[in-house]
């Protein structure tokens, strides 16, 4: 576990990624982390929720942690602020783009499972429970069907899922073919999520930031996996959980516990609180 030991400034806002970071392994947010979240927020720290989830997934934690901010969802192709429920950016891909990677990755896996999700709602063609993501484990799609009917208009996020080994070939031969038109993100190894190109958890932090006027040295982002590195490189102080992607631990200034030993806690005590 590393410490950085000059001096860091004043922290006013603090990016977290959800699952990985924030929640432990078995999904649950700790005392250890609401009471830490609580104490910077009397502060007036900003803390705001970065994830790759759509609005709906994120509002139980929202709600149990009591917050008052925006939130990033879908690698940051959304700001959402809950309390209004109303959406305050929103860059989704280009109709023919998410046309063209399906039918590349149909044509390497026919039984590729396809998911849209069009701003915070979820249709696909066939939904195979035995290929999960955090929000199917709690909502089922709201609409299956054909997908010619939901392409019409422009994608929030398009998810490939099928078992890893599959995957892993689905994942390089839309990489050989769409490279550079749209983002992709990897959290699990049964996943692909694909973004809009400039849609990043980076990026909306940096629109957040800017909304709060709060500069890139007063921010802190925690995170564990690739799609966390945006935004661990834009933040001022960046922070890895020890359970997180060796890419993360390598980019980020500082090392704290896993998310199943209060990384998070760990982090603003340290870091904030202090």
């Amino acid at each position: 576990m590393s410490h950085d030991t000059s001096s860091h400034p004043d922290i006013r806002l603090i990016a977290i990624d959800i699952d990985g970071t924030m929640l432990r392994s078995d999904k649950q947010l700790t005392r250890a982390t609401g009471r830490a979240v609580a104490a910077a927020m009397t502060r007036g720290v900003k803390i705001v929720l970065a994830s790759a989830r759509p609005p709906r997934s994120l509002r139980q934690i929202y709600e149990a942690l009591e917050l008052d901010s925006v939130t990033i969802n879908y690698n940051g192709a959304l700001i959402h602020d809950p309390r209004a429920n109303r959406n305050l950016f929103h860059q989704p891909l280009d109709v023919a783009d998410v046309r063209r990677v399906i039918a590349t990755a149909r044509k390497t896996d026919p039984d590729c499972m396809v998911s849209l999700e069009i701003l915070d709602k979820w249709y696909t063609d066939h939904f195979d429970e035995a290929l999960p993501t955090e929000t199917s484990l709690a909502f089922k799609p709201d609409f299956i069907g054909p997908l010619d009917a939901f392409l019409t208009v422009p994608i929030t996020k398009l998810m490939l899922l099928a078992p890893p080994t599959r995957m892993a070939k689905i994942t390089r031969a839309v990489k050989a073919k769409h490279r550079g038109r749209i983002g992709l993100a990897v959290s699990d190894k049964h996943l692909l999520q694909v973004m809009h190109p400039q849609a990043s958890k980076g990026a909306a932090l940096q629109r957040v930031a800017d909304d709060y006027r709060i500069d890139a040295a007063n921010v802190m982002a925690i995170g564990d996996a690739p799609n966390d590195l945006s935004m661990i490189q834009w933040a001022g102080l960046s922070v890895a959980v020890g359970n997180a992607w060796p890419a993360v631990r390598e980019a980020a200034k500082v090392t704290v516990p896993s998310n199943d030993a209060d990384g998070v806690a760990h982090a603003i005590e340290q870091f904030v609180l202090k």
